[in-house]
């Protein structure tokens, strides 16, 4: 069993969870004067509820008894005007509960968006983003039900019972004590139903989070499947969890099929009852028809919001559940904080990393101790095996990840003294896996910032050497590259990053493998547009191929996180150690 399951277990043993419950009332505030006219609402449609059964034992008793068809006439006009009255109270009702859900829903997936938007990077390396997108959509829509099914609903069937005992016994002890007598095998079904469909719902829940993460992850990495002919295999693995999402619904579906008919078997066992005892007196005179006819309504009234209840407690506590979700996610601390102010106009370029370390997870470092300066408009290359560190450098000088010691500055200035937006826009980045949106070109360029101008991308295309390529698509810069630029190849895409990139104007340039994944000729479009660009701009390389580097005024060789060698070119070679070694296998058929 996961952890995640433990705690949704956990959670939905609180029924009234009051520390979540105001947390919950807090996204209702901005619309307090519905909700509030919601409750008025439920609560009227309670007390009306008991007066029809007394119009009808009035109408039979006091005028049908005396054959007054004049009265009968106007019984029946105040019976339909109730009627109406109720309808248009239930419409109310239905409607602003729809509405009030359908208002604070958009509200708190804007806030868990925005939320999401702040969250650093390590968090979306141990999170699956199914549970994510199931904490945004799934969770989120639970929260609907909840004021459409939950407290004030439960409050307003509570109040019907009470109002319902109350004139029962006030009409009559006797048929009342006999009406109410099944109540006991009434609650203790009822009660075995909630606690049977509450776990049902926690096993669906959960059910539906581990389906959307493995369709999530394996519609992501379909080519790997295809690649490796895991059809098969994976159609299995898929099976299985949709088979477990399929028994977790048809166990809730089960349970409701049974209360159901049990419930309305012990309503008509309750009816049964009066009618038999109603009758004898009836004949005796000792209780009129009309009051027999009423209870009969009384209890099926009394009834269904017995039944009504435990479905509503049901999500009542699944709301709990699914606020409990929100709101951890909302409160997570996992993110990168922005408490810094520094925005000058101009940013120089000058990057001075001071005796960093950096780990991933506690003390198992990732970088030990690096230290190294960047003067600005300098070209800088990491070279080294995979796994050396490379790429962590430079997710620490954009903050994508902070530092667990030292200092890393920019011109001078710490870089958490940076806003945070304003220290990313200056540092333009290249990766090597390149995404795209599934969207235009432009789009996929700007990402929707109105600041840059159309001139201002075309002539960062034109810079990078991608302009006529882009022109000659269907579209041109409209073309839609779908779902992670599918319809492009690979260097096309990189040239589109590259052109994103350069189109924000940074003072800092940083190429990740940048040329790793194109073709001789396209890498040679990326070498002419970084020769044009990289003037006036300090430039980060991080590079396989030894060639794009070797004009750098600075290469620093990093092996297990240390810093094992730096020097440019010419001299890392005279030096005959890692960087040299290296520099001879790439080249080992011309040496």
């Amino acid at each position: 069993m996961s952890q995640e399951t433990k705690n949704t277990e956990s959670s939905a043993g609180r029924i009234f969870d009051w520390d979540i419950l105001r947390r919950l009332y807090s996204f209702v505030k901005p619309y307090q004067g519905r909700f509030y006219l919601l409750i008025g609402v439920i609560l009227l449609s309670a007390c009306l509820a008991p007066l029809t059964p007394l119009l009808i034992r009035y109408t039979i008793d006091n005028v049908i008894a005396a054959a007054d068809y004049q009265r009968l006439t106007f019984m029946l006009i105040v019976m339909i005007g109730v009627l109406v009255v109720q309808a248009i109270i239930q419409f109310s009702n239905t409607y602003l509960s729809g509405w009030l859900g359908q208002y604070i829903i958009r509200d708190i997936r804007v806030q868990l968006y925005r939320k999401i938007l702040q969250l650093r990077l390590k968090f979306f390396d141990n999170t699956p983003i199914g549970r994510l997108v199931t904490r945004s959509i799934s969770d989120v829509e639970t929260l609907a039900d909840v004021f459409s099914e939950g407290m004030a609903a439960i409050a307003g069937d509570i109040l019907q019972l009470v109002l319902i005992i109350g004139v029962m016994f006030y009409t009559d002890w006797r048929l009342a004590a006999i009406s109410l007598s099944t109540i006991p095998l009434m609650l203790f079904s009822t009660y075995v139903f909630k606690e049977k469909i509450k776990k049902s719902f926690n096993e669906v829940r959960t059910a539906v989070a581990n389906l959307n993460s493995f369709v999530q992850e394996h519609i992501t990495g379909m080519n790997i499947v295809q690649i490796f002919g895991s059809e098969k295999i994976e159609a299995e693995k898929f099976r299985t969890i949709n088979a477990e999402h399929r028994d977790a619904n048809i166990r809730s579906i089960w349970y409701y099929s049974v209360y159901y008919p049990v419930a309305d078997i012990i309503s008509a066992v309750a009816v049964g009852l009066v009618v038999w005892y109603g009758a004898k007196q009836i004949i005796t005179d000792d209780i009129t028809f009309g009051t027999v006819t009423a209870f009969v309504m009384f209890i099926n009234l009394f009834f269904r919001p017995i039944r009504m209840l435990a479905d509503r407690f049901n999500t009542l506590q699944m709301g709990i559940v699914s606020t409990d979700r929100i709101i951890k996610l909302l409160d997570s601390d996992d993110f990168t904080v922005n408490n810094g102010n520094y925005a000058p106009s101009t940013i120089n370029g000058d990057v001075v990393f001071d005796n960093v370390w950096f780990a991933y997870n506690n003390e198992d470092w990732v970088l030990r101790d690096i230290s190294f300066r960047v003067k600005a408009g300098e070209t800088i290359a990491f070279v080294g095996a995979t796994g050396a560190g490379k790429s962590s450098i430079i997710n620490l000088l954009s903050r994508f990840y902070d530092i667990n010691k030292g200092e890393i500055k920019v011109d001078g200035v710490d870089v958490h003294d940076y806003e945070l937006g304003h220290l990313r826009r200056n540092i333009g980045v290249v990766l090597q896996d390149v995404f795209l949106f599934s969207d235009t070109i432009e789009n996929n360029i700007t990402l929707g910032d109105k600041k840059i101008s159309h001139e201002k991308m075309i002539e960062a295309a034109k810079l990078v050497g991608v302009h006529d390529f882009i022109e000659r698509l269907p579209g041109g810069y409209q073309y839609n590259v779908m779902e992670r630029g599918s319809t492009l190849s690979v260097g096309q895409r990189q040239l589109i990053s590259f052109v994103r990139a350069m189109v924000q104007d940074p003072k800092i340039i940083v190429l990740d493998e940048a040329t790793s994944s194109v073709d001789t000729e396209t890498e040679e479009m990326i070498q002419n547009a970084i020769g044009k660009l990289m003037k006036g701009r300090t430039a980060i390389v991080i590079a396989h191929r030894l060639s794009t580097i070797q004009k750098a005024d600075k290469i620093i060789v990093v092996d297990k996180g240390h810093i094992v060698e730096q020097g440019n070119h010419e001299e890392l070679l005279q030096h005959e150690g890692f960087y040299a070694n290296l520099y001879r296998m790439q080249y080992k058929e011309v040496v």
